[in-house]
């Protein structure tokens, strides 16, 4: 299955790359309402890396390891579960000049669980989930480069 998620981000393509390097990212960016705790953070985005993120599935505990595989800055970089609740998940990060600033781009490409049934249920239950998420990490990304090239006060 494939989900993209894209937005315009009022600021060159460098810098929301570069905010997506920084060591704070992954954590600003997971939204308030889902229970998730960052264990291993990403030291860099180079291929290799792995994160690894602790979560709940409803009442369950999973454990969601993550690697880099694909990395060109300030184009992509590519992040693919190893381990985790879906049977497959890749998670594309695509950044495009645009008039108005950076397309920021999500392309997903996921197989999720429970066969048949996760198919069924996915458009209703994960697709809704991960529209509210980007669009929440999408905003964070705009917020956090907005405040990083803002004129100083009195200048």
């Amino acid at each position: 299955m494939r989900f993209v998620y894209e937005s315009v981000v009022p600021a060159s393509v460098e810098e929301v790359f570069a905010f997506h390097e920084s060591a704070e990212a992954l954590a600003r960016l997971q939204p308030p309402w889902e229970r998730t705790r960052v264990v291993q953070p990403p030291t860099s985005l180079a291929v290799g890396t792995v994160v690894v993120v602790e979560t709940f599935v409803g009442p369950f505990r999973q454990t969601i390891v993550a690697e880099h595989t694909a990395y060109e800055r300030d184009v992509r970089f590519v992040d693919e579960m190893r381990e985790g609740p879906f049977t497959r998940w890749r998670h594309q990060h695509l950044f495009f000049a645009h008039e108005r600033g950076c397309r920021l781009r999500d392309e997903i490409d996921y197989t999720p669980p429970l066969g048949w049934l996760g198919r069924l249920a996915a458009p209703l239950v994960i697709e809704r989930r991960l529209v509210r998420m980007f669009a929440f990490r999408h905003q964070v990304t705009r917020d956090a480069v907005a405040a990083h090239t803002a004129p100083a006060r009195g200048a």
